[in-house]
């Protein structure tokens, strides 16, 4: 189940974010940028796993440090076309590749609680007309608790009180 939430993700107390980004994108705008700002380690580990690693969109890489929850990044755009440049636009085939992953990766690190945005919404490019039907789809059958943040709140933190 899904519960709709309003407030600033990065106060969740749950135990996993997951937010859109492209392979070899530069947080620089949005949540990920304040993702950079609060744990700059993940940032790190993640232009060293794209450079090693050369991720497709379409799939996940979640980090965890100290103090810090999972964090999962959806790729969910196309990649800047030269790595020097903006992230290209995000599509449904992978925000829908990337939900199927991230559902996975939740299930099989056994995560206990998940808080998400609407993805590919922003700088993505995307509508959320056509993403909320997919997180519902995939993410709704999950069976721990589904924060979905919907209306963003700088400084509030969001009722994720599971029914």
């Amino acid at each position: 189940m899904i519960k709709d939430v309003t407030g600033d993700i990065l106060l969740s107390k749950a135990g996993a974010i997951a937010h859109g980004v492209a392979p070899h994108d530069d947080f620089k705008q949005g949540l990920a940028l304040q993702l950079r700002e609060q744990w700059p380690g993940m940032y790190k580990d993640f232009r060293h796993y794209c450079q090693t690693v050369n991720p497709k969109p379409g799939t996940v890489w979640s980090w965890k440090g100290p103090n810090a929850p999972v964090i999962i990044n959806l790729l969910t755009q196309e990649p800047p076309p030269d790595h020097q440049s903006r992230p290209g636009k995000a599509t449904l085939p992978n925000v829908n590749h990337a939900l199927q992953a991230l559902k996975k990766e939740a299930q099989e690190q056994g995560i206990k609680s998940l808080a998400i945005t609407r993805v590919a919404t922003g700088v993505g490019g995307l509508t959320w007309e056509e993403v909320q039907p997919l997180i519902t789809q995939i993410l709704g059958d999950l069976k721990i608790p589904v924060y979905l943040y919907s209306t963003y709140k700088k400084g509030l933190a969001a009722e994720e009180v599971w029914p």
